[in-house]
C-alpha cells in the first residue's frame, strides 16, 4: 500500500513537471496583454547589452502603474534561440535590477514572472559575472521599499529563478514547479550508474522527492498562494489562465498597498527569514 502511495505521488509530481515545460505552456508574449495595459518595453543593463531572456517594461495594472519583469521563452524554435530558452545572462538580471531600483524611486509595485530551466551556465555568462549578478539582485530586492509579486508561471529552477524572485509574495500556477534543480539534473545526483539514469520511473521519483510542486511549497511556507489552471493545463485556455493571474495578484497586492514602506520591507524580511524550521538535537 505504502509502494502504490509513492508510485501515485511520483506519478503526480512527474504529470506536473511534465505540464510545466509544456513547449506550448503560454508565456509572457500571452499574459502581458491579457493582464496589463499600455506596456511599454524597457531594453538594456546600460552596462554590456540587452538580454532578450528577461523582457521588463512598465504597464498598468488595474490602472496602477507598476514594472513588469520576468522570463521570456521562445513560442517556436526561432524565438527559443533569441530568447536563449528563457536562460538569462547576467545583463539580463542588470537590466531586471535597473527597473526594480526605477521602480523603487518612483514607488511603483513590481510584478514578476517566473519561467526558467535556469540561468544560463555558459562560459561567457561566467565571464560577465553570472554568480555576481544574481547575488546583488538577492542583496538589492530584499531592500525595496516597494510591494513586489512574483508568478511562477512554468519552470523555476535554481538561482536564474531566484534573480526575480525575492517577493513580498509568491504564487504558482498548479502546474507550474519550483525547484533547485531540473527532475533529471537531480536524477543524475542520485543515482550514479547509467541506467538508472536511463529509467522513467527513476526521474518520476527525482521529480517528487524535490517537492517541486505548488501543493508541496505552499505547504512549507515557501510560496503564497496557488492559482488554479484550466483542467489540462494553461496552454489549454490562456484567457482563463490570465485571469486566474490577474485575480490573484489583485487580491494579494491589494494590502501591500496599505503598507509603508518600512511596513513592506520588513513583510519581505520576515517572510524569508521564517522560512522552514530548525530542529536541535
Amino acid at each position: 500500500m505504502a509502494n502504490e502511495n509513492i508510485n501515485t505521488k511520483a506519478e503526480l509530481a512527474m504529470k506536473k513537471y511534465e505540464l510545466a515545460k509544456h513547449e506550448k505552456r503560454p508565456t509572457m508574449h500571452e499574459y502581458i496583454p491579457r493582464i496589463f495595459e499600455n506596456f511599454i518595453e524597457l531594453h538594456g543593463d546600460r552596462g554590456y547589452s540587452d538580454d532578450k531572456a528577461i523582457l521588463c517594461g512598465l504597464a498598468k495594472f488595474n490602472g496602477l502603474p507598476v514594472t513588469v519583469i520576468g522570463h521570456l521563452r521562445g513560442r517556436n524554435t526561432k524565438e527559443n534561440i533569441e530568447t536563449n530558452f528563457g536562460m538569462a545572462l547576467p545583463e539580463g538580471y542588470r537590466k531586471a535590477l535597473r527597473q526594480m531600483k526605477q521602480a523603487d524611486k518612483f514607488n511603483r509595485p513590481i510584478i514578476t514572472f517566473v519561467d526558467t530551466k535556469g540561468a544560463y551556465p555558459g562560459p561567457e555568462a561566467e565571464e560577465r559575472g553570472q554568480g555576481e549578478a544574481i547575488a546583488k539582485n538577492l542583496i538589492e530586492m530584499s531592500r525595496l521599499r516597494v510591494p513586489v509579486i512574483t508568478v511562477i508561471t512554468g519552470q523555476g529552477n535554481s538561482g536564474g529563478a531566484l534573480g526575480i524572485a525575492q517577493a513580498n509574495c509568491v504564487l504558482m500556477l498548479e502546474n507550474a514547479t519550483y525547484a533547485i534543480i531540473s527532475a533529471k539534473g537531480f536524477m543524475s545526483i542520485l543515482w550514479r550508474d547509467s541506467e538508472s539514469r536511463k529509467d522513467p520511473e527513476k526521474e518520476k521519483e527525482a521529480a517528487m522527492r524535490l517537492k517541486m510542486t505548488a501543493a508541496d511549497l505552499l505547504k512549507f511556507g515557501v510560496i503564497d498562494g496557488i492559482i488554479p489552471e484550466p483542467p489540462e493545463g494553461a496552454h489549454k485556455d490562456h484567457d482563463i489562465t490570465a485571469a486566474a493571474i490577474k485575480a490573484a495578484v489583485t487580491v494579494h497586492l491589494e494590502p501591500l498597498l496599505k503598507m509603508t514602506p518600512e511596513e513592506i520591507y520588513t513583510h519581505r524580511y520576515n517572510k524569508f527569514r521564517n522560512m522552514g524550521f530548525f530542529n536541535e538535537s
